[in-house]
C-alpha cells in the first residue's frame, strides 16, 4: 500500500492542528486541510491507512459543500489543486505536491462552534442502544416496537459534545442550550435537519440511505456556516437501499466494515489499536470509492 499517506508535513507553513484524519495548516485567514488517508475507530487511530480514503473523504465533502450552498453556506473557498499550491508557495510553504494533491481544501477560518450536530432518519448505533433502554434518543421520545435498522417517523437532531480527546457525549436539547445561545442552537438545528433531508432524497434517488449523519458548524463575518467535512463515509452511515432490511446490521458504504472487524478479533477498544488486514483495509478502499462514484456521479479525481 504504497500510495497510503498517513501524514504530511509541509515546510515553511506553521501548523494549525493535526486531527485524527486531517492535517491543517495555517494560511492567516485561511486555512489548508490535507485529508490523509488515517483511519480511526472507537477514538483510536489505527496504524493501518486506507488507500484512496483522504481523496474519497475531501473530494465527496466538496461536492456536498457546492450542492447545499444555496441555503447552507460552508467554508469551502478551493480544492484547485493548481489553486492550492499557488496560495501554500505563496504563504511561505514548500509542499511535495503528490502530498496533498486531490486531498487538500482551501478554507476561510472560522469561530468553530463546541457541538457535534447530528441528524438521524434510521435507529443505529447508540442511538438503538439508548432506544433499547429508554425508547427514546437524546431525550426524544420515540414510538413503541422499532427495530435495529428502523427508519424513523421522521428524522431527529440528536446533539452531542464536541470531545477533542476520549469519546463524544450524546446530549439533550436542552443541555445544548447551555453550551450555545438559544438562537445560534435553533438555526444548527434548522440547517442540519434540512441538509440531511435533501441529501437524502438525492441520495435515495441512487439507491444510497442516509441513516445518519453528524455535521460541524462555525461563525464566519457573523453568519453560520458548514465547516469540517460534509456527509462522508467518516461522518455518516451509507446503506444499501436495496438491501435494507429492518432487525439488524445493513451492509454498509462506511467505517462499519472496519468497526465490525475490529470487534470481531476482539479488540477492547483501549489503544494502542490493532492494524487492519490487508483484505479489510483494500475492502475498505472500495467501499470508499464506491460511495463517491455513486453519490456524485463521476469518478475520483
Amino acid at each position: 500500500m504504497s500510495d497510503v499517506i498517513l501524514s504530511t508535513q509541509i515546510a515553511g507553513l506553521k501548523p494549525f492542528i493535526t486531527g485524527k484524519v486531517r492535517d491543517v495548516y495555517d494560511l492567516d485567514d485561511h486555512l489548508l486541510i490535507v485529508t490523509t488517508d488515517r483511519i480511526s475507530a472507537f477514538d483510536s487511530v489505527l496504524p493501518t491507512g486506507i488507500p484512496d480514503k483522504g481523496r474519497v473523504l475531501n473530494q465527496l465533502s466538496a461536492f456536498w459543500f457546492e450542492f447545499i450552498r444555496d441555503f447552507c453556506p460552508s467554508h469551502l473557498v478551493s480544492i484547485d489543486d493548481d489553486e492550492i499550491l499557488e496560495r501554500v508557495r505563496a504563504a511561505g510553504g514548500d509542499p511535495v505536491p503528490a502530498e496533498i494533491a486531490g486531498r487538500s481544501m482551501l478554507v476561510r477560518k472560522t469561530q468553530a462552534l463546541p457541538v457535534e450536530c447530528v441528524v438521524r432518519g434510521y435507529l443505529e448505533g447508540s442511538g438503538w442502544k439508548e432506544y433499547q433502554k429508554k425508547q427514546s434518543v437524546c431525550g426524544i421520545a420515540l414510538p413503541e416496537g422499532l427495530q435495529q435498522g428502523s427508519r424513523l417517523p421522521e428524522p431527529i437532531f440528536t446533539p452531542s459534545t464536541k470531545a477533542h480527546t476520549g469519546h463524544d457525549v450524546n446530549i439533550t436539547h436542552e443541555e445544548m442550550s447551555k453550551i450555545v445561545p438559544q438562537e445560534q442552537m435553533d438555526q444548527l438545528i434548522r440547517l442540519s435537519l434540512e441538509v440531511y433531508t435533501r441529501a437524502a432524497a438525492y441520495a435515495q434517488e441512487r439507491g444510497i440511505i442516509i441513516a445518519d449523519t453528524k455535521f460541524e458548524f462555525g461563525v464566519l463575518d457573523g453568519q453560520i456556516v458548514m465547516i469540517d467535512e460534509c456527509l462522508t463515509p467518516d461522518s455518516s452511515r451509507f446503506w444499501d437501499a436495496e438491501k435494507w432490511q429492518p432487525g439488524g446490521p445493513q451492509p454498509s458504504f462506511d467505517k462499519q466494515f472496519v468497526r465490525d472487524y475490529l470487534d470481531a478479533i476482539g479488540w477492547n477498544h483501549e489503544p494502542p489499536a490493532p492494524p487492519l488486514s490487508v483484505d479489510v483495509a483494500a475492502n475498505t478502499a472500495e467501499k470508499y470509492r464506491e460511495i463517491f462514484r455513486r453519490l456524485s456521479g463521476r469518478a475520483l479525481a
